[in-house]
């Protein structure tokens, strides 16, 4: 069972925009072989990150008006919101070391 949170535009607002956690967002899909390698780094990072970091997860087959708002072109693709607010964007398969890079000041 995935530690990722899966959302859609019905919970977005609520999940992502009003969290009171920074929330590491993944746009994703099920057909896309880079995401499945992605899934176990960022289930371990959730572990590590419990209760600092909410680690969700869109597909975008299911949601594209989501992935257009943000101008997600390509998967995976990491975006990190802190207070509502997108702060980072990381577009492919990303080395554990550089998401931790990347998050870590806003903890």
């Amino acid at each position: 069972m995935s530690s990722l949170l899966s959302i859609n535009s019905s919970n977005f607002e609520e999940e992502v925009i009003r969290s009171s956690l920074p929330v590491l967002l993944e746009f994703g899909a099920p057909w896309c072989r880079p995401c499945k390698t992605l899934e176990p780094i960022l289930e371990e990072l959730a572990v590590q990150w419990q209760g600092k970091v909410k680690m969700v997860t869109v597909d975008v087959d299911n949601d594209p008006n989501l992935a257009m708002k943000y101008g997600v072109m390509g998967v995976p693709n990491l975006i990190l919101f802190v207070n509502g607010e997108p702060k980072e964007q990381m577009v492919g398969l990303q080395p554990q070391r550089k998401i931790m890079d990347k998050v870590t000041p806003y903890l």
